[in-house]
């Protein structure tokens, strides 16, 4: 038996992936010699490529004793360590190795990893910084360095070196599919989905790759291939992370009923077994009631955040001569919450509040973003910026109140209040419910939204707002009247609207909607058309019930005062549950549009409540679906009640709280004012 010939071929068998070969051979070599350090390493490789790292520990570990200067096996046994996330003994292995090879690149770049799993991101990036250093053709450093650029939020120079290493390898696919979904984060997804596409032609099993690319098909509105993609993951692997969560929020936007159903029915086994990935936000589409949606919210925070951090502010008393008041939010733009916030803004007391923003999303580059910066003491681009960077700038700016407006909506910052950076922090606007947070102190909501008896329902206290909690930019401009011709609306028919997104719109009541129209001759609806694909799924529902097509009109895309301008063209606004109207029905009543709303069990259906009773027409709210068909049903059959309800909003935006600006400013600058003495007794601020 020729061992170094052995030796040679279980080498190469290793390197080639050829496990089952590598296994035989290696059993031959410790038959013949089974104490012998080379032969254990082997072993310890096998065992490591096999995922049985725990054996390979002990097999390292005895062939490091046997040869403390072997370099390989403590690579080895580093990379193991890593495997069972046991990361600092990694590191340990790594150091062990390059103080005996200080130009081992393999080290350097391994040791950047297990860095990054720790989070102690500066040093891991040193790390791959010196293992390229020493080999630029390093192509698994420039693809970690990626890796870990796209973990902190550096998209732009993950791409980079995505691309360094592609120009080593240009079937990397796990290059090209981090690169995809770096894309994907800078919100290039056509750019993105052909690189996705490669990597997935080269690992058509490989069940992160069709992740990613269902992502980008997501943003690309085209939710019905991405849910194919989830479904082929679904096949591969069952349980992949954060995959089943993923699927549910592209039914919902699909408006795929039959889906959103069977789904329905495990999300809340799923959520109170703390599946990752299921967020709150998608729940509430689901028809989830306060109870679930605050366990799914504290599900999602504590995986964000595992465990309370050490607070950044500790009680020190500022003594300011004004309240420094800080909001936080991915919004300031062309975004509702930043079409809602910036009057609000503008009128803030400046004798008593100086008003800071920390911005976490991109500039848009609309007037409002404009509007939004021009109104602030302070405005802070903190777009590119991780958690600990966020809280750390809030406490730096030794900030007395921190507003979250984001709540569990796309690029919140959460983590950086879970880090206590301010004496005061309270939620409000951007998301309808619980944070299910440690450090958030309030929730601020109205009697309706939030009434006193869903106070077990928040992990904040409630701040009930004068009227409403839902604010308006009263000096928006009302465009030119329209005619219903140049709308593509019927000019003498009954006008039912509803002007939500289409994922809003379940089957239970766009059903209710075709009774409407059966038993009101000639009637339409007048829908808001946001994606095509979503238009088709209305009209084949239509279809089923047996309606005439013709009937469903879809408004396109307009300029918002002339979209404004458009709802006069319509009689009746129609809101949804369990996902109601919010900013689409304060436009609505801002233009003179009665709204019919259905009082929901959560706070994401009780927004067309707040409005309408701030508004002074609480007669437009029902409480169950047989009463909202037929006060809908009465009102297109009584032009003249209708006619006075319109006449009444349109006096009441005089006088109604839900228009009046100036007091709604200072009933939310007396909350600020009560919640921080609530906090920090008198003496102390």
């Amino acid at each position: 038996m020729d061992l170094k010939a052995l030796h040679q071929q279980a080498v190469q068998a290793l390197q080639s992936g050829d496990l089952a070969r590598a296994d035989w051979l290696i059993a031959q070599l410790r038959a013949a010699r089974p104490d012998h350090p080379l032969v254990n390493y082997l072993l310890g490789a096998l065992r490591l490529q096999q995922g049985r790292s725990a054996e390979a520990i002990g097999l390292l570990e005895m062939a490091h004793r046997a040869k403390p200067d072997n370099v390989s096996v403590l690579l080895h046994m580093g990379n193991a360590l890593q495997d069972l996330n046991r990361f600092d003994e990694a590191v340990t292995r790594y150091d062990m190795a390059l103080a005996l090879k200080p130009d081992f690149p393999d080290a350097l770049n391994n040791r950047g990893n297990a860095l990054g799993a720790q989070k102690k991101f500066d040093a891991a990036l040193a790390s791959f910084d010196a293992a390229l250093a020493r080999d630029p053709a390093h192509a698994a450093a420039w693809y970690n360095r990626g890796n870990l650029l796209e973990k902190i939020g550096r998209h732009e120079d993950a791409i980079t070196c995505f691309d360094r290493a592609l120009a080593l390898h240009p079937d990397h696919a796990e290059a090209l599919s981090n690169k995809g979904s770096a894309l994907v984060e800078l919100h290039q997804s056509d750019l993105a989905l052909a690189f996705l596409e490669q990597a997935v032609a080269l690992k058509p099993s490989q069940p992160s790759f069709r992740m990613n690319r269902a992502a980008a098909l997501s943003q690309l509105d085209r939710f019905g291939e991405a849910l194919a993609d989830y479904e082929q993951v679904a096949a591969i692997a069952p349980d992949f992370p954060r995959m089943f969560g993923q699927m549910a929020l592209s039914a919902l936007h699909a408006c795929d009923s039959a889906r959103m159903a069977k789904i329905g029915a495990e999300l809340p086994a799923r959520v109170r077994a703390g599946e990752a990935g299921i967020d709150p936000w998608t729940l509430i589409s689901y028809g989830a009631g306060n109870e679930l949606l605050q366990t799914c919210a504290r599900n999602v925070v504590r995986e964000a955040v595992p465990q309370a951090l050490p607070p950044l502010w500790n009680g020190e008393a500022y003594g300011h001569t004004r309240i420094r008041l800080a909001y936080v939010s991915a919004d300031f733009g062309a975004h509702p919450v930043g079409f809602q916030l910036v009057e609000l803004l503008e009128r803030h007391d400046r004798s008593r509040f100086e008003v800071i923003a920390l911005s976490s999303g991109r500039d848009d580059g609309s007037d409002i973003r404009g509007r939004i910066v021009a109104a602030c003491d302070q405005f802070h681009d903190m777009s590119q910026a991780v958690d600990q960077e966020v809280a750390e700038m809030l406490r730096a700016l030794e900030v007395d109140i921190a507003v979250d407006l984001s709540g569990h909506t796309h690029g919140n910052r959460l983590g950086a209040f879970e880090r206590r950076p301010a004496p005061v922090q309270a939620t409000w606007l951007g998301y309808p419910g619980t944070t299910g947070a440690r450090e958030m102190d309030f929730i601020l909501g109205d009697m309706i939204v939030t009434p006193p008896e869903h106070q077990p329902f928040y992990s904040e206290t409630i701040v009930a707002l004068p009227g409403s909690f839902f604010p308006i930019d009263s000096g928006k401009e009302m465009g030119a009247p329209l005619t219903r011709a140049e709308a593509g609306l019927p000019q003498d028919a009954f006008v039912f609207c509803c002007f939500n997104r289409e994922w809003k719109i379940t089957r239970t009541v766009f059903d209710g909607w075709m009774r409407l129209l059966e038993q009101v001759p000639g009637s339409v609806l007048w829908l808001r058309e946001y994606r095509p694909a979503a238009r088709v799924t209305l009209l084949a529902w239509a279809q089923q019930s047996g309606m005439d097509t013709a009937r469903l009109i879809f408004a396109g895309h307009a300029p918002l005062d002339v979209h404004l301008a458009r709802h006069a063209l319509a009689d009746l606004f129609l809101d949804t549950l369990p996902y109601g109207a919010h900013a689409t029905a304060a436009d609505a009543l801002w233009a003179g549009l009665p709204v019919l709303t259905q009082l929901g069990d959560v706070f994401a259906g009780r927004v067309g409540a707040s409005l309408l009773t701030a508004a002074g027409l609480p007669e437009l709210i029902a409480h169950t679906a047989e009463d909202y068909e037929a006060a809908a049903l009465a009102l297109a059959r009584d032009p003249d009640r209708l006619r006075g309800l319109r006449e009444k909003l349109m006096a009441n935006r005089a006088t109604a709280p839900l228009f009046d600006m100036a007091q709604f400013t200072r009933g939310l600058e007396s909350a600020y004012e009560t919640m921080l003495r609530e906090k920090i007794r008198p003496g102390t601020s």
